[in-house]
């Protein structure tokens, strides 16, 4: 039950956050991106730079910029990862081996590091605390920022721009879709995409008795204007492509099916008998469909077979 009533601090973040929703995702985009390369790994004809940029909330945000041989123009795509405590891949690795797979086939990638997984974090377990709140609208600036940083580069055609994000990057990416305009295309796997769809589910209403209906309710309320439900509705014209897993404790095929029903046309779904992590087929799908919407060279069958799979840990301590 704990496990999953962290899991619920985080679908809750958004209605927990005081923030004036006209200006709550406003950043400067003028301000200089500060860039610096700590290193490059060269993988054949694909260039893997260690780098980070400055975050407009502060700090920096480490990330992998993997990039082809050739003059391009590429297509871009921006890639989040998962945020499974205990999983080793919690960070820009996750789509690494991914990435750079796809670099050949013409697209640079960036590969970001959340807030919640930078060095030096420290999560606050208060139910109520709005650290988980100020994370998530950093996380959704910071992809910005990333957005422009990919978007300066003479290489990169600004017409192929895609977003890839796993759980809770998934739903930063539902509010990305909404909010930011130069993306062509988003494949949300495995994330909560409507406060309205959870907060009918039984885990949510415990977790609302647990921490006080008068106190939870006041800031549902008075925030329920930042729900991701709010913002994936708006994706268009954007394609959105949902993947979503059938080994869920609570992000259920049911409740998958519900979030798919908010979400702007044109849209793609899809359910993996797969846990959270997801397998090889939706692998497989991710890549054409991107592949279509970016307007990419095929990749031979046996180079995707090789990516290897994301690992499912177990569930962290009680």
């Amino acid at each position: 039950m704990r496990f999953v009533l962290a899991l619920l601090l985080l679908l809750i973040a958004p209605i927990l956050c005081a923030q004036d929703p006209a200006h709550a995702f406003d950043y400067d985009a003028s301000a200089p991106l500060d860039l610096q390369e700590a290193g490059v790994e060269h993988r054949g004809g694909v260039a893997v730079h260690d780098i980070s940029y400055a975050s407009p909330k502060g700090g920096r945000v480490p990330a992998y910029l993997v990039v082809p041989d050739g003059p391009g123009p590429f297509a871009a795509i921006l890639w989040g990862h998962w945020y499974w405590p205990n999983s080793e891949f919690f960070n820009r690795r996750e789509f690494l081996e991914e990435a750079v797979v796809l670099a050949p086939a013409g697209v640079v990638s960036l590969l970001t590091t959340g807030p919640g997984a930078r060095p030096g974090h420290v999560n606050d377990k208060n139910p109520m605390s709005e650290q988980q709140v100020t994370d998530l609208i950093q996380s959704i600036v910071d992809m910005r920022r990333a957005a422009d940083l990919l978007l300066a580069r003479k290489d990169v055609d600004p017409h192929r721009l895609a977003y890839v994000g796993h759980s809770y990057n998934a739903e930063v990416g539902g509010f990305l879709s909404g909010i930011d305009k130069r993306f062509k295309a988003f494949v949300l796997m495995a994330g909560p995409l409507s406060d309205e769809v959870d907060e009918q589910s039984d885990q949510y209403q415990q977790f609302r008795q647990q921490v006080g209906p008068e106190k939870f309710d006041a800031f549902v309320a008075k925030y329920q204007w930042l729900d991701p439900g709010k913002f994936v509705s708006r994706a268009a014209p954007a394609t959105v492509f949902l993947q979503y897993a059938s080994q869920e404790d609570f992000l259920t095929p049911a409740r998958a099916k519900q979030y798919a029903a908010i979400v702007s046309e044109p849209k793609q779904f899809k359910i993996y008998e797969a846990p959270h992590a997801l397998n090889a087929e939706a692998r497989r799908d991710r890549i054409v469909f991107l592949t279509d919407q970016l307007g990419l060279k095929a990749l031979p069958p046996d180079r995707v077979a090789a990516i290897p799979d994301l690992p499912q840990p177990p569930k962290p301590a009680q």
